[in-house]
């Protein structure tokens, strides 16, 4: 994990879609804690913010992951209709 944590920006592609598990929201914390407030992190989520908490699992390692994570960040949130495929 030492080699992700030091890329200039990370990105979380499709954020929240299953719940996480103990030991991944640990690392998960561990590599935001590694990363807070010196590298860029992106994040793209179809769930928004607000059901992030409950979505991590776990309402203690949800605090702190979501602290490294929202408390710098710039949201982006995009409206309109899916395009036609």
């Amino acid at each position: 994990m030492a080699h992700v944590t030091k890329v200039d920006v990370l990105v979380l592609d499709d954020w929240g879609l299953a719940i996480l598990d103990d030991e991944r929201r640990r690392d998960l914390l561990e590599l935001l804690d590694e990363r807070y407030q010196s590298r860029s992190t992106v994040i793209t989520s179809q769930l928004p913010m607000a059901h992030w908490h409950e979505a991590l699992g776990d309402a203690t390692l949800a605090d702190a992951i979501l602290d490294r994570l929202v408390h710098h960040a710039h949201p982006i949130t995009l409206t309109g209709s899916p395009c036609a495929r």
